[in-house]
Parts: C-alpha cells; structure tokens; sequence
C-alpha cells in the first residue's frame, strides 16, 4: 500500500502536467490543480519542491492567469507567494512576466488579494537588485503607497506594503513575521512616518526600519526607507564589565558584522538618528 505521501507527490505531479498543457485556462479544470499544487508548497518540508513547478514550464501560464483578472487570482497569488520563498525559482518568477502580473493587481480593492500580492511581491524581490531595479522602474512604488494610505486601518496589509518597500530598497527582511510595524508620530504635513523593529535572537541588538512617506502638494511622493541598528543597554553594561575584570579577551568582531557596525558607530559617539543605509524613492501618484 503506497504512503500518503507518495500519493500526495504523485497528485502533485499531475497537477502540473496538467495546469502545463491548459490552453484555455478553464477556471473549473484548473481550480483542483492549483489547489493541489499549494497545498504541496505549503506542507512539503522537502527540498526542491518549489524548483519542480518551475521546471515543469506552468509559471507563463500563472501570469496568463494573473492578467485575465479571473477567479483564480486568489489561489494563484498564494501560490506564487509560496514559490517565492525558494530565492533559486524568483528570478524565474520574472522572467515568467509573474512580477508584472502581480503588479497589475494592486489596483484591486479586494484586501485580501492585495495582502497576497504584496507578499508575493515582497518575495521575489527580496535580496536581488535586477530585480528590485525591474520594479521600481515599472512604477511598482506609487501602488504600494496609495493602498497604505486607502487602508490605513488594515495593520496586515499596510505591514506586507511597508516590507515591500524595504525589500525593493533591498533593505527588508525575507520573513515579515519578524518585523513588528509601528505608525510614528506625530508628523509633519503630508508625512507619515512608520518604524519596523526586528529582534535578534540573542536579545542584545535590534535592527530598526524607518519608512517615511511625504505627500507633495503637486501629487508627488517621496518615500525614504533607512535602517539602523542598535545595541542595547544590557551589552553596553556586560562589556564594559567584562573589559574591567579583564577575565576574557573581546570576541573576534567579524563574528557579527550587524553587531561590529554598532559597536563602531556606538564608540564614535554618533546620534542615534545616524543610518547606515538609506534608500529614498520619488514618484508620481
């Protein structure tokens, strides 16, 4: 008796074949497969998974959904978002028109196809400057900023838009769940300002995005994203501590380059204010 597994794999294997040969794109015959091949993405632990639907040749296909505003936009945004995650299938995303096709979805009003999307967005950019370069110059920014400031109250949603900018300023985070987002204020006419702070697991640093968008009076946008890191109090004192009892010899810095950046920039005495990257955006709404 074969495994639920193997089952599961073999299920998945026809999938594609299938969603490869569609032509007509039939919203009833492509429905069960998409379904099989998230659930796939989304439970496999195995390696190379998201490397098979790429090989398979259905990624045009995606976009072809993608373009005709069917109603598998949903299932097939999740689906590339899972994809996305895999950094060897993202610039095959790409090349595939999938990161073009998303875009042409941020001007729905459907919230929950928007959250997807940015996150799919989100990923495929992450980490990868071609790309990144490839959507900023096909006017991805102006979308992101007008659904900020049309669903202001959606946390969700203004979150996966804010890292979405940051990843394009190829100064995010590849999991957004880490990052907590925080509106700033108050601000000045026209701006809003937001702080995104990640905790490292050893407590001791943290890393904080700033995100400031400001509204011109002739309808433009600037966007600026800059990051900073910081070393708590708690380093400072065990340092410090340590450097006096002189009991162990400091740890090599090239262990933590985040860390050696803070430790640099803290001994130098300089405002807190002070980035060490800043990326800044100016476009037409």
């Amino acid at each position: 008796m074969e495994s639920p597994a193997v089952t599961a794999m073999e299920s998945f294997s026809e999938a594609l074949d299938a969603i490869s040969v569609s032509t007509e794109l039939i919203e009833e015959e492509l429905r069960p497969h998409l379904d099989t091949v998230l659930a796939v993405l989304q439970e496999t632990t195995e390696r190379g998974v998201a490397q098979q639907v790429a090989d398979s040749g259905i990624l045009p296909t995606l976009a072809q959904i993608l373009e005709r505003r069917s109603a598998l936009n949903m299932q097939t945004t999740l689906l590339v978002a899972e994809l996305a995650r895999d950094a060897s299938v993202r610039e095959r995303c790409m090349e595939a028109g999938l990161g073009f096709a998303l875009m042409s979805l941020l001007s729905s009003t459907d919230q929950d196809l928007l959250l997807y999307t940015g996150q799919a967005i989100s990923r495929i950019c992450y980490d990868n400057n071609l790309l990144q370069d490839q959507l900023v110059q096909s006017g991805i920014i102006p979308h992101l900023v007008a659904i900020i400031e049309k669903y202001p109250a959606n946390a969700p949603l203004v979150s996966v838009c804010l890292l979405a900018l940051c990843n394009l300023a190829d100064m995010g985070e590849e999991d957004s769940s880490a990052v907590a987002w925080e509106r700033v204020g108050p601000c000045g006419e026209g701006e809003k300002v937001y702080r995104g702070t990640r905790k490292h697991s050893f407590g001791f640093s943290s890393t904080v995005t700033m995100v400031r968008l400001q509204r011109w009076l002739d309808d433009q946008h600037s966007v600026t994203v800059e990051v900073l890191h910081r070393c708590s109090r708690a380093l400072w004192v065990t340092h410090a501590g340590l450097r006096a009892a002189r009991r162990f010899p400091p740890a090599p810095l090239s262990v933590c380059p985040k860390l050696y950046r803070a430790v640099k920039y803290g001994v130098r005495n300089l405002p807190k204010a002070k980035s060490l990257k800043s990326t800044v955006f100016h476009t037409l709404l």
